[in-house]
């Protein structure tokens, strides 16, 4: 029972923190101008990656689930995953300007 209630909290977490960064990004790239309905899956991949990395080094430790395998992500690999998803929050307002 407490890993079907571990799954629906990462379910509705993910579904709040993903929908929220993704919409304030949508909203900052209308304002500057990014025609970002192109760029959206950027934007989804970017904030499922931070979500993945907020997850395993901070969220799995306070959920209901107690079993094995609850080990935070080296920090190589975080501190990769983080850039990667800010190159991909960057990488529309580049292409944007070179592909008008």
């Amino acid at each position: 029972m407490t890993i079907v209630l571990e799954l629906l909290r990462i379910i509705f977490i993910m579904f709040l923190f993903v929908g929220a960064i993704v919409s304030m990004i949508h909203n900052l790239y209308s304002k500057i101008g990014v025609n970002s309905d192109y760029y959206l899956w950027m934007e989804f991949i970017a904030t499922f990656l931070l979500f993945f990395v907020l997850y395993r080094n901070k969220l799995q430790f306070s959920g209901w689930y107690k079993g094995r395998g609850k080990e935070k992500l080296p920090k190589n690999i975080a501190k990769w995953l983080v850039i990667c998803a800010i190159l991909l929050w960057i990488l529309p307002l580049f292409l944007s300007l070179f592909l008008k």
